[in-house]
């Protein structure tokens, strides 16, 4: 069955429509206008323009190292966005010169926001008539704490716009990673060394700011979709405010404390840093290797063995790279089908801010105790220790999220109260544990908000 995300935004249940096993027909789909679209292709392309001209006062300063670095992230991030675009329209099986020259020449996002908008403006001309070609899909729905199921009809002018809706979030989430967060990372710790802000760094560094943040929000977003694929979602404005405020602090927090941790150790810091990402990298490999399994051969159909491999190293970087700045709030899981676990891991989730806790830690301690005064007039005991704050706090908004506004927090067999009650108890005698009711188990393993 066609998975499409652009559904109605409260689907009208009509008792007389109810059709066998419980299946309702809900409204057709309404299509929406493609903001997403438009701002991250206004991103993109404030990001590249701002990096290129950093790139030309660079060059025109004598400052070599600085350009070639800030032209390798600009560089490495756009040909990952134009491969991602071409993956998902599969574009190498179709006729389209066009779009493929846009792309070789790093303005496949531009043409494909055209081709979106110009197929919105097309529908929005025939709103109200039937298409000739149709597709059923199918979701369930949490109504009134029911789960229901509910069919719709979708034509295929909203699946090609819907299509394009999810490769720009793909393609967000590559360009966040893979190119702002190195590049806002390197333009502060210039920043730092040089003491100076000139307007065009600072630009380069809003724009990537914000892609940083609109790409981790989105990641959220993305990996509730996946994990519960046969789920009708939908985020209210406080939940998607509550993922922006958790994100921007828990980003900013870890890289600032990055970047005065590289200034103070200089190319000391490098090893540590290429270790930290080595062990994301590797680990999800490390996994399949012991798992035994043989290599996924689901991903696209006319991918060789060697294609499948390229694949996979990609999606893998692109979770090293998440996971290095914030939590990828997903699992890796190269053994199974859809390459993610899909279960709630509190575990993981719980592993990993306690070891990104202790690092940052680490790293600001480096700084308070072998920092120069990267920054004059401020105290480096209270820029610690304001960091550490920020990224407490970020942990707080992460765990009110998933307590108390996940869109299908009731089907968690366990919540946040829980798993924290479990790791605090876990030391209590056993023969206490052996002597509960059967019935209180059963009730404890079904507790929800």
């Amino acid at each position: 069955m066609d998975r499409v995300y652009e559904m109605p935004e409260e689907p009208n249940v009509d008792p007389i429509s109810s059709l066998e096993e419980d299946v309702i027909r809900g409204a057709n789909p309404r299509f929406t206008f493609p903001f997403g679209i438009l701002f991250s292709t206004f991103l993109y392309c404030g990001e590249a323009a701002s990096a290129l001209y950093m790139v030309r006062i660079y060059r025109k300063n004598s400052e070599t190292y600085w350009m070639a670095y800030t032209l390798s992230f600009f560089m490495f991030s756009s040909i990952m966005v134009q491969l991602t675009l071409i993956f998902v329209h599969r574009d190498l099986a179709k006729d389209k010169p066009l779009s493929l020259f846009m792309h070789l020449i790093l303005l496949g996002p531009v043409i494909r926001c055209l081709e979106a908008m110009i197929k919105y403006l097309t529908l929005w001309k025939k709103e109200g008539q039937e298409e000739p070609y149709v597709s059923l899909t199918r979701k369930k729905m949490l109504i009134n704490g029911e789960e229901v199921l509910i069919e719709w009809e979708v034509g295929h002018s909203i699946r090609t716009l819907a299509m394009h809706r999810n490769a720009y979030k793909r393609m967000s989430q590559i360009q966040a990673f893979l190119g702002s967060v190195p590049q806002l990372t390197y333009q502060l710790y210039v920043t730092l060394i040089s003491a100076e802000v000139p307007l065009g760094r600072v630009v380069l560094m809003v724009f990537s700011l914000i892609s940083v943040t609109y790409g981790a929000t989105l990641c959220n977003m993305l990996a509730i979709q996946i994990k519960y694929d046969e789920y009708k979602i939908r985020l209210g404005p406080l939940e998607v405010l509550c993922i922006t405020i958790w994100r921007t602090l828990e980003i900013t927090s870890r890289l600032l404390i990055l970047v005065l941790f590289s200034a103070t150790l200089k190319l000391k810091a490098v090893p540590f840093l290429l270790l930290n990402f080595l062990i994301i990298f590797f680990e999800p490999w490390v996994k399949f290797w012991r798992s035994g399994a043989q290599m996924p051969n689901n991903i696209e159909k006319n991918f060789s063995q060697v294609g499948t491999l390229v694949v996979l190293i990609s999606i893998t970087v692109l979770y090293a790279g998440i996971n290095f700045s914030c939590w990828s709030a997903l699992q890796l899981k190269l053994a199974d089908r859809d390459l993610v676990e899909k279960g709630q891991n509190w575990g993981h989730m719980g592993l990993h801010y306690s070891v990104r806790l202790v690092e940052n830690v680490i790293m600001v301690l480096v700084f308070k105790l072998f920092g120069v005064k990267v920054l004059l007039n401020y105290c480096h005991s209270l820029i610690a220790l304001q960091l550490i704050i920020a990224y407490l706090i970020s942990i707080g908004f992460m765990l009110l999220f998933f307590q108390y506004l996940h869109p299908l927090r009731s089907l968690f067999t366990h919540n946040i109260v829980d798993y924290l009650h479990c790791v605090c108890c876990h030391r209590h005698p056993r023969s206490r544990v052996e002597n509960l009711e059967p019935s209180f188990d059963a009730e404890a393993r079904q507790s929800v908000v």
